[in-house]
Order: C-alpha cells, then sequence, then structure tokens
C-alpha cells in the first residue's frame, strides 16, 4: 500500500535549501518514492493554516518511506535541510 510524506516547509535560508533540493531529489528516487507536489501556490481553504511550502513525496509503503527518511544516503541531506528550514511532517498510508 503506497506511503506519502508530507512536509510542510517553512524556509529561512533560501540558498542553503537551494542546495538541499538538488540533493534530495535523487535519494527520494534511490528509494522508489517520487514527488507528488513540490512547492507548489498554496491557497489556504479552512483552519488558519498558512504553510509557506508543501511537499509531498509517494513511497511504495510505509517501510520504504521508513528506509529512506533514516538512509545513509539522506542523512547529510537531511540535516541540510534541518538547517535552511523548520519542518513539520508526516506520513500517512494511502489506499
Amino acid at each position: 500500500m503506497s506511503a506519502y510524506v508530507i512536509l510542510d516547509i517553512d524556509v529561512h535560508d533560501p540558498l542553503v535549501y537551494e542546495d538541499y533540493k538538488k540533493l534530495a531529489a535523487p535519494t527520494v528516487t534511490l528509494y522508489g518514492g517520487k514527488y507528488l507536489v513540490r512547492g507548489g501556490k498554496v491557497e489556504a481553504l479552512e483552519g488558519g493554516w498558512q504553510p509557506q511550502r508543501i511537499v509531498v513525496l509517494e513511497f511504495e509503503s510505509v517501510e520504504i518511506a521508513h528506509t529512506w527518511l533514516q538512509s545513509p544516503e539522506y542523512a547529510p541531506v537531511r540535516a541540510m535541510r534541518q538547517q535552511a528550514a523548520q519542518t513539520r511532517s508526516i506520513l500517512v498510508q494511502g489506499i
């Protein structure tokens, strides 16, 4: 069953974040993931949620999503994101 990593990202260091984006994509692909949403225009509809940047990744399963997130390939890249932005993220199983 598919799994989706959803990130709400507030970038505070755009230069480092640009480097992060270039390095993150190959790690997602390496684990069979793909981007469904990557920073498109956000329109708030309800609840006062005002995200700056939304990213949605699709993986084949929850287990593979966890494997990617904790992989040695992604670890240094993840640290870059954490340096460049405040992130809230969730993992949700699809149907």
